[in-house]
Formats: structure tokens, sequence, C-alpha cells
């Protein structure tokens, strides 16, 4: 019986992904625990693996499809003894074929629909003859129907490029991205052009992308656009969305750091059998939580007509990957020790970097921190990540003079600021935090206590 591959949920708020690789095509038999997919969420680009045995029989959304929903069929499966035709004969339901249809790179349509192609399309050639066909394609000739992705068609009209000099080598023939590599740019076809002198009709907001989008104005500078990955997009839906709903009330206090470093030392001399080595960085996530504690105001979420009260701290660690920002959590960091949190944060980090966290690695947290003092910044402000309502911005620690049992001396000092969404936190709660963090870390004993 025939068994159909559905875009799966691989977080719990995923609406749509994009179907970023291939890993298998039509014809392989495949087994339990093989990787089928490449599915790319708003955050991570994660492994879609089979847990049926069969033949893929059939591959209906072509890699590189972005916006495919959750529960659109993608592909079908049959047993291996059931043979290519009960592959032909699986047909998705019928509310599975409207999102098929509505994910699946289209063929190419008349000039009056907006689309490139140098002929009049011919009726589809049925299911059946698609998935038992084996030769391998051809380019196509006057009077063939040209089927490319959304991308390659978008590029091939951009490029000037006849898609019928096109041979395509995605699923089924589809014209894919690469194959458009190295063809030679021409005059566009008569139907780019005529999409391109016709007014585009408009087209569903997408939901992932940020609500103040728009065309970026052409001023004559030479430039290169790159398409924003989902991740790009979330951050910028996101952050767009933390300015224009919380209001955002800012707290910076000067933390000296000269028992904090003598402290960390100390640590990694007795830690170094074991192979751990704290950075500053750990201590002040251990900090942070301990202060959450010690000031629960602040660990809280607004959600409207409620307010929700966290009972632990765990804290979101801001990490630069390639492509943008991901904030992996360390769960009840108040209760672990340094050296605990040290290791879940190097391993977490290099996952990150790897894009192989699982969406319960990266999803929740109560509270922040934001590190940028290793790129030597002195101070900055950080921006609310949702539904959280506080992120502390931390800055370089450098020499400075400082004023140390009435005297003036140079210490280590460093600045930290605080964002809080005022909506949820009142200012002399913040400002209580602020200075809970700032005893914690200038005596830091309280940390291993």
């Amino acid at each position: 019986m025939p068994i159909e591959l559905k875009m799966p949920a691989l977080s719990p708020t995923m609406e749509e992904g994009t179907l970023a690789k291939w890993l298998v095509k039509e014809g392989d038999a495949v087994k339990s625990g093989d990787l089928l997919a490449e599915i790319e969420t708003d955050k991570a680009t994660m492994e879609f693996e089979a847990i049926d045995e069969g033949v893929v029989s059939q591959i209906l959304v072509a890699e590189g499809t972005d916006g495919v929903k959750v529960g659109t069929v993608i592909a079908v499966i049959t047993g291996e003894g059931e043979g290519e035709d009960a592959g032909a004969k699986a047909a998705p339901t019928p509310a599975a074929k409207e999102e098929v249809k509505a994910a699946e790179p289209q063929d190419v349509a008349p000039a009056k629909a907006g689309a490139a192609s140098v002929s009049a399309p011919t009726p589809a050639a049925p299911a059946s003859a698609r998935a038992t066909e084996k030769a391998p394609p051809a380019p196509a000739k006057s009077g063939d129907r040209i089927k490319a992705s959304p991308l390659a068609k978008r590029l091939a009209a951009e490029r000037g490029i006849d898609l019928a000099t096109i041979t395509g080598t995605g699923p089924g023939g589809r014209i894919v991205k690469d194959d458009l590599d190295g063809a030679p740019a021409g005059a566009a076809t008569p139907a780019a052009a005529a999409s391109a002198a016709a007014p585009a009709a408009p087209a569903p907001a997408a939901t992932s992308a940020p609500a103040t989008a728009g065309p970026i104005p052409d001023f004559g500078i030479p430039h290169e656009d790159t398409k924003l990955s989902g991740m790009r997009k979330t951050i910028a839906r996101r952050l767009t969305q933390s300015m224009q709903e919380a209001p955002h009330i800012y707290l910076t206090v000067d933390i000296r750091l000269d028992a904090l470093l003598k402290l960390r030392g100390e640590l990694n001399a007795s830690l170094e059998s074991r192979g751990v080595k704290l950075s500053v960085n750990d201590m002040l996530i251990k900090a942070l939580a301990v202060a959450l504690e010690r000031v629960p105001a602040c660990n809280v979420s607004f959600g409207g007509d409620v307010m929700r009260q966290y009972s632990r701290a765990d804290i979101s660690v801001a990490v630069s990957i390639p492509g943008g920002l991901i904030t992996p959590i360390i769960t009840d960091a108040g209760g672990k020790s340094m050296s605990k949190i040290s290791t879940e944060m190097s391993e977490l980090a290099a996952k990150a970097k790897e894009g192989k966290l699982q969406p319960a690695e990266y999803q929740g947290g109560t509270a922040s921190i934001s590190n940028m003092g290793m790129m030597g910044i002195k101070q900055f402000t950080a921006v609310i990540n949702p539904p959280q309502a506080m992120i502390m911005a931390i800055g370089a620690g450098e020499k400075r003079p400082y004023v140390v049992d009435d005297a003036l001396a140079i210490a280590t000092v460093m600045s930290a600021t605080g964002s809080f969404d005022h909506r949820a936190i009142d200012g002399a709660d913040g400002a209580l935090l602020m200075k809970t963090f700032k005893e914690l870390v200038e005596n830091p004993l309280g940390l291993v206590a």
C-alpha cells in the first residue's frame, strides 16, 4: 500500500518550511532510519528520517521549494513488492492534493500569467506516466511543457535564459537553480518581457516576513541581492515585533570584574584535570540566573491579560552562527554548577554552529544574555526576545580608573545593560535585578555556594 510522506512539524510552532535538499531520488529503496531530506525551519536545517520501508516511487515537491505547509504530501513510498504501478496509483487525499498544488513548483504558464515561456503549454501527462518514466530528460522542444522550480523560472527571466534550451536534472526532469549555472544569457523571452511589463498580481503576505518589508529603491549603486533565509526572516519579524509591541526600558551598571577573574583562574586550575575551562560568560550566565531567582518579579512574561511567573531561570544565550543568530538555552541555570553550565554551553554552541540544535534546545527560556565583550564592544542595548521580558547585554571588561575603598585605582570594569519590557517589569524591579547582578559578579563566591 502506498505510504504518503508529509512535511513534518519539526517544532511546536512550525507551520511551514523549506525542502532544502532531497537525499534520495525516485526508485531508491529506503528503510526505517534512512535520511530522506534536509528541511530548513526558521532556526535550523534538520534531517527528515524514514520510519517505513519501501521504494521512493514519487517525489512531489522539488528541493529548494519554500513555504511548504506542514502536512503537505512531499513524496510517496511503495512496498518493494508492489512495483511502480502501485506507486503510480497512489494519489493524495483531496485535502492533500490542494496542499501539494500550492507547494509544488508549477509548470510554466502562458505569458499573460507572468511566467517565462516560449511556447503554449500542452496538457500535463498523467501522474502514472510521470511516476514510471525512467529515460533521462532532454531539453524541451517547441510545444513541450517546461517544468521548472519557481526559483529557476525567476532567475531565468532575470538573466534572459530560454528555459526550452535547458536540460533539467531535478525530479522528473524539472529544471532547478543549478541547471542555470553556466547557461548562456540572452534576451528575455517574449513571455518574460510581457510579464515584466504587466503589473504583478498582489501576492499573499508571507507569515515569516517582517510586516514592514518592502522593495529597496535602486539608486544605481552596484549591488547584489541575496534571498533571505528562513532564519533571517524570522529574526527580522521577531525583532520588529519586539520593538513595536514591547516598550523597552534600559538600565546600565558598571561592574568591577577583578574578583570574578581571580575566582575563575582558581576554579580553572582545579577543573583542568576534568577538561573543563570556565569562561567569563559561563559565570555571568550563572549570575543572571541567581539574580532572577532573587528578584522573581523580573523572571516573567507578559501575556496581554495575564502575567506568567516562572519558578526557575532558564537562560537563553545569544550565539552568532552563519546567516544569523540563535539562542540555545541553559535550563535551570541557577540550580547548576558553573562547570556544568560550561560543559552544556560548549556542546550547545557547537551544535548551533553545525545547525543541529533540536527545537527544545533553543525554544523557550525565561530571560536572555548577549555578550559582545569579546569583540571589544564597550556597551550596547539588546532587543528583548519575545515572549521573554528581559535581556542582559554584556560589554567588554577593560582597565578603567575606578574608585576602590574611597581611593582612585585602576580596575577591570565592564558595563552591563538590561533591557526590560516595561509592560511586565517596573523600573524599580529592573533596577533591583541590575543591583543584584552587580553584587553577585563583584562578590562571586555567592555563585559557588
